[in-house]
């Protein structure tokens, strides 16, 4: 129990951490990308996500090392072997050195053909997309190598790194914006190099870190064959699942880029910006979380390692609730207040992946009872299927003359499915939840999203009528949609014990301050 506690503590504390960083590298990443865009214009900053996405795209392998990497190597600490610790790392290093080499001939060949020979770049802007894209491969290779030490600092939860030096990199990022602002050479091409440069130091920086502070990371580039052979067999699986998410992102954006036009690349890109950065509420959130339910399941506490991610999963769903709701009523106004000029469908992109992210809370976080488990076979065959189909599926439409949209459309209806339907009945079936703990966890989201939401519409639809003027109104929205958030997870979403703590914890304060 006394070690429960102390787990609970380093969440609260490790959360405090992330959500320091979060609330200041938000609203100074809100001001820069303003500004770039108002540098680089909407088609510059469109030409960069689509080269950037094809580097990424490239990289998608990655994804499904770094779930493993941070899987084998909290499972480790969990253990409490230190050998097998120092070993796992060494061999997760040399594997990521060997294929960050063949992703760099790759995106060098078959990349740079895609991009000389399929995208819409204007032609007197090819040169620079060029350019922008070789060092965009370099960027990617920097975070590529970052992998093995980023999972060596979550598996330590070690988070208050992650605060310190996301708020030295946003510093730098404002840097960025001004020297853009002095210079007279090509902005696309001085952009590309500030973010490489700025990667590469990142990297050398986790690095020094981990080297300094955690013992297994001073080991040698070795590989132990069994480890090896554990660390694909998971990351294995989870590669199909990769593709799959780096298919609907980066893929997405660049036949967004293939069938219209760097501009609407600009409006998803802008809309998935702001989605990001309401996502790293719950993102935070689960980064603190997720590391204890993996060591209970480990240390063979599977009720707590449940309990705590049934949980978790309600909570990160309240919080991004209250972040969807109101900007899903005043997208218009915000952006406009944000960028100045609202490119042409980026309200409904970001309207729409708003929601997309309430189902996506409940994919991610049930996956975790999968990762803990070790046992990502099944979710690796299924939940990607369902995410491959819609690439063609989108395909075909915009080639039927279907706008944008229809792309947002489809990933919802995909995340709905393996929120609702695909995630719960693999944790069913293989780490033995059940249907009585889902409805535990839907119910109360379910209720909350039932009760939160009238009150704001009708203000939405008849506000107008009020004779506010435009400011006053859509604050009025925002705080009346907090509010309702805010109470109906009081009244439904937490149970009596979670009240009376609380309730203590502002009793404590009070007291404390008389």
């Amino acid at each position: 129990m006394i070690e429960r506690q102390t787990n609970n503590r380093t969440i609260v504390k490790n959360t405090f951490f992330l959500y320091f960083r979060m609330m200041f590298t938000m609203l100074v990443t809100l001001y820069t990308s303003r500004v770039i865009l108002q540098m680089l214009g909407v088609n510059d900053y469109g030409i960069y996500q689509t080269v950037g996405g094809v580097a990424v795209i490239l990289s998608f392998i990655s994804t499904a090392l770094s779930s493993g990497s941070s899987r084998f190597l909290t499972y480790e600490l969990g253990k409490k072997d230190e050998d097998k610790l120092r070993r796992t790392f060494s061999t997760v290093l040399a594997m990521h050195l060997i294929l960050a080499f063949f992703i760099f001939l790759l995106a060098e060949t078959i990349g740079l053909w895609f991009v000389y020979n399929k995208l819409q770049i204007p032609t007197e802007r090819m040169g620079a997309a060029v350019f922008a894209y070789h060092f965009s491969i370099l960027t990617v290779l920097a975070m590529f190598f970052q992998v093995p030490f980023n999972a060596s600092i979550i598996s330590h939860e070690k988070m208050n790194v992650y605060a310190y030096l996301s708020i030295i990199e946003t510093v730098l990022k404002l840097l960025i914006v001004y020297l853009l602002a002095i210079s007279d050479w090509d902005k696309l091409k001085l952009y590309a190099i500030f973010l490489c440069t700025l990667q590469i130091g990142i990297t050398w920086f986790y690095r020094n870190y981990c080297t300094r502070n955690f013992v297994e990371t001073r080991s040698k580039c070795s590989i132990d064959r069994a480890i090896i052979k554990d660390v694909l067999n998971y990351s294995g699986w989870n590669l199909w699942s990769s593709a799959s998410i780096a298919l609907n992102n980066q893929g997405a954006t660049i036949l967004i880029n293939v069938f219209f036009s760097p501009a609407i690349v600009t409006a998803r890109a802008i809309a998935n910006q702001v989605n990001m950065a309401a996502n790293q509420f719950v993102q935070n959130f689960r980064i603190a979380v997720n590391p204890q339910i993996v060591k209970r399941y480990a240390a063979e506490d599977y009720q707590g390692s449940k309990d705590l991610l049934c949980s978790s999963t309600k909570y990160s769903y309240f919080m991004m609730l209250a972040l969807c709701l109101p900007i899903c009523l005043v997208t218009e106004p915000l952006l406009r207040l944000w960028l100045g000029i609202v490119p042409d469908y980026t309200v409904i992109f970001l309207q729409l992946t708003l929601v997309t992210s309430l189902f996506q809370v409940f994919d991610t976080s049930f996956y975790t009872a999968l990762y803990a488990k070790g046992r990502i076979k099944e979710n690796a065959l299924i939940s990607p299927l369902i995410g491959f189909l819609v690439f063609p599926i989108v395909y075909l439409l915009f080639k039927s003359g279907y706008t944008p949209v229809v792309l947002a459309w489809a990933l919802l209806a995909c995340y709905v499915l393996l929120g609702l339907v695909v995630k719960p009945i693999l944790i069913i079936k293989i780490v033995g939840y059940t249907w009585r703990d889902i409805m535990k966890v839907f119910m109360p989201c379910f209720k909350v999203t039932i009760l939160a939401i009238p009150l704001p519409l009708v203000i939405y639809v008849f506000g107008n009528k009020l004779g506010l003027n435009e400011i006053y109104y859509n604050l009025t929205l925002i705080l009346v949609s907090l509010f309702c958030v805010i109470l109906s997870v009081w009244i439904i979403g937490i149970n009596k014990e979670m009240k009376s703590k609380l309730f203590s914890l502002i009793l404590k304060k009070i007291r404390s301050k008389k």
